[in-house]
């Protein structure tokens, strides 16, 4: 294709980065050495943004950055930098919102122009090679702002240190700080119920996101209240997104959105960060509801994460798994033709299939008008109605059949699969499946617990440092963490710590939580950076920023709180109270506005306001009385709900330090539950009934305690 030798790119530990080695543009991965050279060159910035996983940064990788005249072009006039969103989010974050700003577009690819310090002054998403789609040509971009930074300089100047300045304002919620309010909740629940699709389920229109915060919060909201509505709404969301195109209904597991109200043509990447937190969403939908489509969907996640997303060996849960194999197919792994399923399947199971899944000659792919997604479209009383066969018979048949199709899907040319490991993700799988372990109570649930510990024993081993907590990746080159790589971790490994009673996962959730405090925590006004006070610069958008938004996954500092009033219920340290409180005034003036974009403050106001929940269940090892109390324990959800399962062996002393000094005379011998909440508990009980009233009632009796 080129003579131009591979770049600097070839020895990336990014596969976003190292699938761009190979072309004509002289890339530089981010750091002061593009700054440097900049300055040095008098040239502006050419910033792309990007993942492996996303289609369209792979198209305009082909259409223009493997283009040898446009390449020309950039080489002559810019100083290239390619960034990847996995690897890199505090770049991607800060970006996204200057670009946002300035094109009313984010997103990726993000194509930002910035000055030699760094600061951007033009930008967009995807650029097509020449003017096509109401979209200006790259070609013609990238001379355009090659000409306009040799003769409009100072025009430009100022328009970045302008968009600068608004993004750091922007970023630090400059006068967002307010009393904390509880009345926050029902401003989100109030803007979720109004975004709430009747039809499809979900919220908001097209293109449709999961919100799996705003689920878990109406779950909660709902185990508070008892309004059926909004047990409804969640539901009914977890069920038309499990029916629909958004869901794999082959292997299991969740594509990254859908672009239609439907849920049934998806882009077709599957995200870590999605599928732990619908996991979760789909156990607390179990335990509310018992309706065992949901339990279904919960199992089938996790029959595709440890076929697709686990490093079985070593522990460890992968990135992503890609929409596409080449860029001349959108999702042909998943899709289906006719005349492929009908060559899957013998004639009669064929037909039931076609029904089953909407299986037509024109199927829903722009692309390949012959492809169809799979959707569950009818159920199997109406295919056996309209066929005139035994509903029995139809459900056996796409049992079976399900098996086939995947077996036939499988020799297809497989979407690529990014095995790093990022250290948030992985934290969030590791609750995840910890939650699955208590919920699911099964063979299935011991082997999530299982895995799930071997995960964060290997986080722990190359990803934590006594004096800088968690590193955003597991193995290859060091990177530092985020904030959400400390507070995802501290959470993953409170759930640890409750499922083992193990001291070293509370040990080392303490010691990062306090780091997180002092590395990442703003003492003055409340809440957390992004960043840690001592990390590297960034160049010119070097803003103080405290990441608020559910976008995708929870808002970090959210969280933070969460694992502040978590940690604050096992310890009675008022410093993390207190910080959680700060953390959560910090936000209050402007958390209703944002609704159901904000919804995991949601939660943490409601943990705050109404303290978690601790179940301390005592009893011989294998005691069925002590397992009938636990199981009644895991049974009921609760929002930070702990379990803490003590036998004689354990002994109370393993308890963490506020429970201790509560529960100083529980015999560990006699099958006995207690609840507390706030540093108060109520009476030991033996009774399971008595036990799932006390947990569906919130522990409220325990203010009388």
């Amino acid at each position: 294709m080129t003579n131009h030798p591979t770049n600097r790119l070839k020895d990336s530990a990014s596969p976003y980065l190292r699938s761009a080695s190979h072309q004509p543009i002289d890339w530089q991965e981010w750091g002061d050495a593009v700054f440097a050279r900049a300055q040095s060159e008098d040239k502006p910035i050419l910033l792309d943004i990007g993942a492996v996983w996303c289609h369209w940064c792979h198209v305009i990788d082909r259409e223009s950055y493997e283009n040898i005249e446009i390449a020309k072009i950039i080489n002559e006039h810019f100083v290239p930098v390619k960034v990847d969103r996995d690897e890199r989010p505090d770049v991607d974050s800060r970006y996204q919102s200057a670009i946002s700003a300035i094109s009313g577009q984010g997103g990726w690819p993000l194509t930002g122009f910035l000055l030699p310090d760094g600061k951007p002054f033009f930008g967009g998403t995807y650029f097509p090679p020449e003017d096509q789609m109401g979209r200006p040509g790259f070609r013609r971009v990238l001379l355009a702002v090659a000409d306009s930074y040799q003769n409009k300089r100072a025009e430009l100047e100022r328009a970045a240190n302008s968009l600068s300045e608004a993004v750091a304002q922007a970023e630090a919620f400059t006068g967002a700080r307010a009393e904390f309010d509880l009345g926050v909740v029902d401003a989100q629940i109030q803007s979720i119920t109004q975004l709430f699709d009747i039809k499809n389920g979900g919220f908001g229109r097209a293109p449709k996101f999961p919100h799996a915060s705003a689920i878990d919060l109406l779950l909660e909201r709902y185990q508070q209240t008892k309004e059926k509505h909004l047990l409804a709404m969640a539901e009914t969301t977890l069920e038309k997104m499990a029916r629909g195109g958004v869901y794999d209904q082959l292997a299991g597991g969740f594509h990254r959105y859908s672009v239609d109200e439907r849920w049934l043509v998806p882009h077709f990447e599957k995200m870590s960060y999605d599928n732990s937190e619908l996991l979760k969403n789909y156990l607390h939908g179990w335990q509310l509801t018992q309706n065992p489509f949901l339990r279904e969907t919960a199992v089938s996640i996790i029959g595709w994460v440890y076929e697709v997303l686990s490093d079985h060996e070593n522990g460890g849960f992968f990135a992503s798994q890609d929409a596409d194999y080449s860029l001349d197919d959108d999702g042909d792994y998943f899709t289906w033709s006719l005349d492929e399923l009908r060559a899957a399947l013998p004639h009669e199971e064929a037909r039931i299939m076609e029904l089953y899944y909407d299986v037509e000659a024109h199927g829903e792919m722009h692309h390949n008008p012959a492809k169809n997604v799979l959707w569950i479209a009818r159920d199997a009383a109406d295919i056996a109605k309209q066929l005139g066969v035994d509903e029995a018979t139809v459900r056996l048949t796409i049992a079976r059949s399900k098996g086939k199709l995947l077996a036939a899907r499988l020799p297809r040319p497989t979407p690529f699969i990014d095995t790093t490991m990022y250290v948030s993700w992985n934290a969030m799988f590791v609750s995840a499946y910890l939650d699955a372990a208590r919920v699911l109570g099964d063979s299935l649930g011991a082997n999530c617990r299982t895995f799930a510990l071997k995960t964060l024993d290997r986080m722990l081993k190359e990803a934590w440092s006594e004096s800088r907590g968690f590193a955003h990746r597991i193995g290859g080159p060091a990177l530092e963490g985020s904030l959400d790589d400390q507070v995802f971790s501290v959470l993953a490994l409170l759930d640890a710590y409750e499922s083992t009673l193990d001291s070293r996962y509370f040990t080392v959730a303490q010691k990062t939580t306090d780091l997180a405090i002092a590395r990442y925590g703003d003492a003055e006004n409340g809440g957390f950076f992004d960043r840690p006070s001592d990390a590297a610069s960034m160049g010119g958008l070097d803003v103080c920023r405290k990441p608020f938004q559910d976008s995708p996954t929870p808002g970090a500092n959210s969280v933070a709180a969460i694992a502040l009033i978590r940690m604050h219920a096992f310890t009675g340290d008022n410093r993390y109270s207190s910080f959680a409180k700060k953390t959560l005034e910090a936000f209050a003036g402007v958390a209703p506005r944002y609704g159901l974009f904000a919804a995991t403050y949601g939660l943490a106001a409601t943990l705050f306001a109404r303290h978690p929940l601790q179940v301390v269940i005592t009893g011989p090892a294998g005691d069925p009385a002590a397992q009938a109390l636990e199981a009644a324990a895991h049974r009921v959800f609760r929002f930070g709900k702990s379990v803490l399962r003590v036998t004689p062996g354990t002994q109370l002393a393993a308890l963490a330090g506020a429970l201790k000094e509560t529960l100083p005379h529980l015999p560990a011998d006699k099958p006995l539950a207690v609840v507390c909440s706030g540093q108060t508990c109520l009476p030991p009980t033996n009774d399971p009934a008595q036990l799932t009233a006390l947990l569906n009632d919130g522990g409220r009796a325990t203010a009388a305690g």
